[in-house]
């Protein structure tokens, strides 16, 4: 069983859903995204997904773009990104799923990469721009190593979640709203309904987890409430990390998690 699967299967027998966070690696620098996940942590998180900048990210809102954009202006690479989860690691087993685009790993070799990040602490992977028509090589590499996190749409078929939650491991990310992330328009009716029939399609197989425009704690009650069995908050820990001075940072990362851990316990 996978750090995440054993995760989801606790908290099912404590009869709560996940609540995961998404920070940059390295933004605003090391040190505050090692205070970050102390908040996290502190806070009752229950999983982390560690992003790693990209130069292009194509499912990436302004204040992600943001992040990434100041991250690569610090330094940070995969060597670094490596040592900082080793860092990580030493205080925390936390399950970490680490976020970026495929050109990462391809460029070093799709087994080689997963094979390193593996025995530096990464749990699993989201590459929102990994096809499932092209991901053979890359779902073979990570078998029996590391959880293929895939992306699903409110309008995506059901042909293709049926394909896409086959190849999935760990929990079936559903993209809560059309466009990139950080966009908050407030809660749509479709997302609810696509929560409720992706739930009744894929029969309890996989957790559905959903991301993309969550930033409240009335919006995880909500996705909760609707069926969810994860929900993915990301811009909104970056917003704070960016106005908390750092002396601040990890008690405020501690209250806003609390705060928002709260609405996944039943």
């Amino acid at each position: 069983m996978t750090k995440i699967k054993d995760k989801f299967t606790t908290l099912e027998s404590q009869n709560e859903k996940a609540l995961i966070a998404y920070i940059m690696a390295g933004f605003p620098n090391e040190k505050s995204t090692i205070a970050t996940v102390r908040g996290l942590v502190k806070g009752g998180v229950d999983v982390i997904e560690l992003g790693f900048p990209f130069s292009d990210p194509l499912a990436d809102g302004p204040v992600i773009q943001n992040a990434s954009t100041i991250s690569l202006q610090k330094g940070t690479n995969i060597t670094k990104f490596f040592s900082l989860v080793r860092k990580i690691r030493k205080e925390t087993d936390i399950p970490l799923v680490l976020m970026t685009y495929t050109n990462i790993l391809y460029n070093k070799g799709y087994s080689k990469f997963i094979a390193e990040s593996k025995r530096t602490g990464i749990d699993g992977f989201i590459l929102p721009d990994m096809s499932i028509e092209e991901s053979n090589k890359y779902l073979q590499a990570a078998k029996n190593k590391a959880d293929t996190i895939f992306l699903i749409s409110p309008n995506t078929s059901k042909k293709r979640i049926d394909k896409i939650s086959k190849a999935t491991s760990g929990f079936l990310y559903l993209v809560a709203v059309y466009g990139t992330t950080g966009v908050k328009t407030g809660i749509k009716s479709y997302t609810i309904n696509a929560i409720k029939n992706v739930k009744k399609q894929t029969k309890g197989k996989i957790p559905i987890g959903v991301g993309f425009g969550v930033s409240t704690p009335e919006d995880v009650k909500k996705y909760i409430k609707a069926g969810a069995d994860a929900v993915i908050v990301g811009s909104a820990y970056l917003k704070l990390i960016e106005k908390t001075p750092y002396s601040k940072l990890e008690s405020k990362i501690t209250s806003f998690t609390k705060s928002l851990k709260n609405q996944t316990r039943k």
